[in-house]
């Protein structure tokens, strides 16, 4: 495999950028080597400057489900390009949209469009922080909501602690007010409400995390919360940036029972162009300006191109069959990994929830992050770029998701799963 164009871009790129790239996982340091730049993606594949074609496991990090270019999808971008690109003004494409969101997610009954997924968790928080009239929030270790100041903590040690400034600039007033439990663990919630009963605003938490690798949760866990947080008044939010429309057409509260106060949607919401979203009780969202006093404002909120790519590609979803599709694809796939895991001889752990999964390399299980963190990281690094080199594009970390699209075919599934084999030999050798 040739790179030496993608080398030379990167050699550029880091003149300019802040280690090369726009977003941290992007530079390949968890993996080893240098990323690759896509110059095109069509269908299941993505290509790089060097002419190379891979089959993609990433898809943007989840919101292309359709797979890279999908024809509706870039004819309603372009037809909206046709009249403009932003009027920082109100259209009926923001309508039609908020009426899809609506009536797939029956816990929505209002919803505010802004541009990614650290707009719409840190606008609920402030929105949740309004209606209570109090000030703590409870999120979980290795669940991340964005780069939010008040959203950049992590556990320390012990089941429960007060929130510690996870990177530098952030201040630790900014994260006083900032609980920290472990995913799963419905106790530790619990002890927190206990200790601080009437200072509780909300519970955000990802209904199954993506940002330690796919976790799903255990059960009780989410059930738990809502009752926990309805039995004191505090309100539960719902971070699916990533499992709205990917695990379920009505996200991962449909395919789990629960009915949140708020819900934090991105990604596929906007069609794979920067939007995103966050909505729930109507009493609630009349909080948000210019109804109520809570403020929240941008230039490209509402963005016409996002508003008309998210709105074709929810109504594609609506088509009968497509999670059962997806949902077999991606059972396919991770038997077949994990089976080349094993008569290789190497210890995984597979966890899937409809088309999102991750290759754990532990034995398992993992239901949190510490649990997540036992994985074998130089092990995964050698698989990655075993798999890279056998054309097989995964995301660069053991602690990301991996997303299938409708695009993949039975083909390109089986054609993954051989590579998994070579891949694991790779590793079995390392090890040796």
């Amino acid at each position: 495999m040739h790179t030496e164009r993608s080398e030379a871009l990167f050699a550029r790129a880091r003149q300019v950028m802040p280690g090369g790239v726009s977003s941290p996982v992007r530079a390949f340091k968890a993996v080893g080597g240098h990323p690759l730049f896509i110059t095109r993606g069509e269908g299941a594949y993505v290509f790089d400057a060097d002419g190379n074609r891979f089959i993609d496991y990433v898809g943007s990090w989840g919101p292309l489900i359709f797979g890279h270019a999908h024809s509706e999808v870039v004819a309603a971008v372009i037809e909206a390009t046709r009249n403009g690109t932003s009027y920082g003004a109100p259209t009926e494409a923001e309508i039609l949209l908020a009426e899809l969101v609506i009536e797939a997610v029956p816990s929505i009954e209002m919803v505010r469009f802004v541009n990614s997924g650290t707009e719409a968790t840190m606008s609920a928080l402030r929105v949740a922080r309004a209606f209570t009239r109090r000030s703590k929030i409870v999120k979980f270790s290795g669940g991340y909501h964005g780069h939010a100041d008040m959203l950049l903590v992590a556990a320390g040690s012990g089941a429960l602690t007060l929130g510690v400034p996870d990177s530098p600039g952030v201040p630790a007033e900014a994260t006083a007010h900032t609980l920290v439990a472990p995913y799963n663990d419905i106790a530790a919630v619990r002890e927190l409400f206990a200790r601080y009963p009437d200072d509780i605003a909300a519970v955000i938490v990802e209904p199954v995390a993506g940002n330690m690798g796919c976790v799903p949760p255990v059960e009780g866990f989410l059930s738990g919360l809502r009752a926990v947080t309805q039995e004191h008044g505090a309100l539960l939010i719902l971070d699916e940036v990533m499992t709205g429309f990917r695990v379920a057409h009505g996200g991962a509260q449909a395919l789990y029972g629960i009915k949140p106060d708020l819900t934090c949607l991105g990604k596929i919401v906007g069609g794979g162009l920067p939007a995103a979203a966050y909505g729930g009780r109507r009493d609630i969202m009349a909080m948000v300006a210019p109804s109520g006093p809570v403020y929240q404002a941008g230039t490209l909120s509402g963005n016409p191109l996002a508003m008309a790519a998210g709105a074709a590609q929810l109504r594609l979803l609506r088509t009968p069959g497509v999670y059962e599709q997806l949902d077999a694809l991606a059972g396919k796939l991770c038997d077949g990994i994990g089976k080349a895991a094993s008569e290789n001889g190497v210890a995984v752990y597979q966890t899937r929830v409809g088309s999102m999964f991750t290759t754990f390399f532990t034995s398992g299980p993992v239901v949190d992050e510490a649990s997540a963190k036992q994985s074998d990281t130089s092990a995964f690094a050698t698989f990655f770029r075993a798999m890279l080199d056998q054309g097989i594009y995964l995301a660069p970390s053991q602690f990301e998701a991996g997303f299938l699209s409708l695009a993949h075919s039975e083909v390109d599934i089986e054609r993954t799963i051989a590579a998994a084999h070579v891949a694991f030999q790779k590793v079995m050798a390392r090890q040796e």
